[in-house]
């Protein structure tokens, strides 16, 4: 029986590549990954949150915060996902408003 912890991910191949990361209570920030543990603690680099709207907090507004150097705590990381090759499509069901 090995005592070493391992993570599911391979977040190797994200190393000096932007990612964006959904932590829990909602943030979501995107960064450069530079370093990772098991534990899936997170160093990120030119790291800006996107802010999300107060009137509905499942919408994220245009609005962003820079915070530069941070460091995700792993227990708050929910989502970590590649930024290059992904794009943001409108939601098909959402009911179209009348006129």
């Amino acid at each position: 029986m090995s005592t070493k912890k391992e993570t599911v991910l391979d977040l190797g191949k994200f190393i000096d590549k932007n990612v964006r990361v959904k932590l829990s209570g909602g943030r979501e920030v995107t960064g450069v990954l530079k370093g990772y543990d098991q534990l899936l603690n997170l160093v990120m680099d030119e790291t800006v949150e996107l802010l999300r709207d107060p009137e509905d907090p499942l919408r994220i507004t245009d609005q962003t915060r820079v915070l530069g150097l941070t460091v995700c705590r792993g227990t708050a990381v929910m989502v970590v996902s590649p930024t290059d090759g992904t794009d943001e499509i409108a939601n098909p069901f959402l009911q179209q408003e009348e006129v």
